[in-house]
């Protein structure tokens, strides 16, 4: 029997949230899409209706990471690109904190399914722009691009890591180390501009 299109919206929801439970537990190959609608409390056809096949359920899974694209105006410093880029990076971290263990779930994964890390490839993409847009924004003139273009890159590969690990790592000494390699590309960014 096909559900119908009022189909508890909520079942959706439960079903995402119990894969994300037991992929994490078990491993995405380890899980049938039977545990998941036992643990979702839903029939398995159910979860099938929503989510075809079980990649799909990592896929939708990628799209509840937090949104990535942070408003520069509420975060530059203007003349400060080290204060600014923390500002990004704890604004990232705090977005971060409410899905650590979906993060990391989905890093693994990425290693052996192709739509995982073509999206995760894709939320870097964004982010690279974004750490971009913040150099620009909080840069002091004189910024050569391919010196930003290169510290963007740098800076998001620094927080994609972080993400990929938040779970395993010590914040405090994980903090201290990224506000020093932000302080180094903000300094190589402008050698003539002493951070404060």
């Amino acid at each position: 029997m096909k559900p119908s299109t009022d189909a508890d919206p909520s079942a959706r929801e439960r079903i995402l949230t119990a894969a994300e439970a037991l992929f994490a537990e078990y491993g995405f190959d380890a899980t049938p899409t039977s545990r998941v609608a036992e643990h979702a409390c839903v029939p398995k056809g159910l979860v099938h209706y929503y989510f075809r096949r079980k990649p799909d359920l990592l896929t939708a899974l990628v799209r509840r990471l937090p949104d990535e694209r942070v408003e520069t105006c509420g975060i530059v410093v203007p003349g400060d690109i080290a204060a600014s880029l923390r500002a990004l990076v704890a604004e990232l971290d705090a977005r971060l904190s409410a899905s650590r263990l979906l993060s990391h779930l989905l890093w693994r994964e990425a290693d052996t399914h192709s739509e995982v890390r073509d999206a995760l490839q894709s939320r870097y993409g964004v982010l690279v722009g974004q750490v971009r847009a913040v150099i620009l924004a909080a840069g002091v003139g004189g910024l050569a691009m391919a010196d930003v273009d290169s510290a963007a890159g740098l800076v998001a590969l620094a927080v994609s890591y972080r993400h990929s690990v938040a779970r395993h790592t010590d914040d405090d000494a994980v903090s201290g180390e990224m506000d020093r390699e932000l302080t180094f590309i903000a300094r190589a960014l402008a050698p003539s501009v002493k951070p404060a």
